[in-house]
This record gives C-alpha cells, sequence and structure tokens, in this order.
C-alpha cells in the first residue's frame, strides 16, 4: 500500500528500534521501499551499550554509501537523567524509552507522515513500549512491523541486505488504536508527555471500575442486601450488623451469603473463594468515596 494525502503521494518514516543487529533496520527498509512505501527517513531509537554503537555505526555509514538515496537517517538515543541508557534495569529508564519513542511517533504524526514501526530489534522491552505508544498515537494508515528472516542465526555472517531467494518475512503487528475513539484521539494529541497520558488512562480507567461497582450494587443487589454490604464494608461483624439493622444475625448470614454468589458471578467466577475479604476489598473504598461525596454534598 502506497501511503497518499491530499497532494498525492507523500514521505512516511520507518521508526525503528535497534539492537546489535543493524541487518533488521536495512532488511526490513528494503522491504518497505520495495513495496512502493515512501520512507524518507529512517529513525533509530537506541541505546549506548557498545554492541548497539557498532551496530549503528555500520548502518551510518551504509547510508553514506549512497545506498539509499533520498533516504535520512537519525539516530536517537534514550536519554535518562543521569545521562545515555546503555540497557533498561530502572523504572527511570523505562520512562526515558517510553518518552522517547512517544516523542518521535507523535512528531513524525503532528508532520503528516505515515509512521512504519519496527519492533524486532534491541532489547524485548523496546518493543513492548513501542507498542504501548502506536496503541496511544497511531492512526489508520500508521502500521507495526516484526521481521522474520529464515535459517538466520545470530553469530551468523552477517548480510545487510539479502536477495530475492532469501526468505523473509516483513509481518504487520495489528494494532488496537485508540485514535479509533474520536475523543480518546483528541484527549491523547493534546497530550505532550507520556506519563500525563498514562496518569490520564488510570483516571478514566479508576471511573470506570466504579461506575462497574455502583452497578453492582445497586442493580445486582437488593435495597436490603445494599444496607448489608455497606456495613460489612464499615468492619462491622454479623451480630454488629445485625443490631444496626435490627435483623437477626441468620438474617444477616443468609443476605451475606446471597451476595457473595452474586459478587462470584459478577466476578466472572474466579478461582478461589468469594468471602468477606474479597467483598471487602473490592467494595470498602468504593463506599468511604461515596460518604465522602454524600459528606461535601
Amino acid at each position: 500500500m502506497v501511503e497518499t494525502g491530499q497532494g498525492g503521494t507523500h514521505a512516511a518514516v520507518l521508526i525503528a528500534t535497534l539492537g546489535v543487529e543493524p541487518q533488521v533496520v536495512t532488511i526490513a527498509l528494503d522491504r518497505l521501499l520495495a513495496g512502493g512505501h515512501p520512507i524518507a527517513e529512517v529513525v533509530v531509537v537506541c541505546t549506548a551499550s557498545p554492541g548497539v554503537h557498532a551496530a549503528l555505526a555500520t548502518l551510518e555509514a551504509e547510508f553514506a554509501a549512497g545506498v539509499y538515496p533520498g533516504v535520512s537517517l537519525r539516530p536517537v538515543p534514550v536519554m535518562a537523567r543521569c545521562g545515555a541508557v546503555d540497557d533498561f534495569r530502572t523504572a527511570e529508564e523505562l520512562r526515558a524509552l517510553l518518552g522517547t519513542l512517544y516523542r518521535e511517533v507523535r512528531g513524525a504524526r503532528r508532520g503528516g507522515r505515515t509512521v512504519h514501526l519496527l519492533v524486532s530489534g534491541g532489547r524485548k522491552v523496546m518493543g513492548i513500549m513501542a507498542m504501548v505508544v502506536a496503541q496511544l498515537l497511531f492512526g489508520p494508515e500508521d502500521r507495526v512491523w516484526h521481521l522474520i528472516t529464515e535459517g538466520w542465526q545470530p553469530g551468523d555472517v552477517r548480510r545487510l541486505h539479502l536477495d530475492a531467494r532469501d526468505e523473509v518475512w516483513l509481518v504487520p503487528v495489528p494494532v488496537l488504536r485508540w485514535s479509533e475513539a474520536t475523543i480518546l484521539l483528541r484527549t491523547v494529541a493534546e497530550l505532550n508527555d507520556p506519563a500525563e497520558v498514562v496518569a490520564w488512562y488510570e483516571r478514566l480507567s479508576r471511573r470506570a471500575r466504579e461506575r462497574e461497582k455502583e452497578h453492582f450494587i445497586r442493580h445486582w443487589l437488593s435495597p436490603a442486601e445494599q444496607a448489608v454490604v455497606r456495613l460489612a464494608c464499615q468492619g462491622l461483624d454479623n451480630a454488629a450488623i445485625a443490631a444496626a439493622l435490627h435483623k437477626s444475625k441468620q438474617t444477616v448470614a443468609n443476605q451475606l451469603r446471597a451476595v457473595y454468589d452474586k459478587l462470584r458471578e459478577w466476578l466472572g467466577y474466579p478461582d478461589g473463594v468469594v468471602d468477606r475479604s474479597v467483598l471487602i476489598a473490592q467494595f470498602a473504598p468504593y463506599f468511604a468515596e461515596t460518604e465522602r461525596t454524600e459528606e461535601q454534598g
């Protein structure tokens, strides 16, 4: 498929995570160009490890030799507060990786370029983070690719380019795009930092979970069961609940058993026992927040 805009064919960018094997990038680029994709720039996201530096030097020599006329190469090192990252050992280094990939994809998208994201090179976590970014930012024409070469193993003689007889597959990886929901696309596009996107998504998810819990309380439970559950989530035992609601302890026990059965179904029949501890873990925060809202209102 050739990427086209309103004025016809426009440039695309290949963003690749780079490991110690530079041929992952060149072979994928060869396949994309042969398939009619107008790649104008190759961005390699890389670490500062010696092996990756050597791979980058090989790529730079290949581009300098004019093998890809009209295509530029731009290395992008992953930078944390302490400097260039040589591997991913800490949460800060992973955040730096996520931020680097996010900025590159976002910049290309805002520049109107189609993004081809190659996730076969480098550490596995680089591919994982790249998929997260694709889910956040990709449009319908952007693609994630995985390269498969038949018979080649690490340590074999390096071949930067293959011929027609070699078996190689550039496989598109499915992406569930948030951008297919207009509100999500607009919100994500306005955020400059992936940490902001994650925080926003967590708030959105938290509100969704609270709505699900409210639905369970209001629509799965009878008013009598709701009253029993509220007190149980406040830490009262069956005797105290019975006294507060002017019921017998047996009635309270029967109602809680009915609630546990409903809760087990609502949770999708999980392994293990669904009992008072599960009920409190699920709904004590919900009732605490509900009571705070009622007091403020």
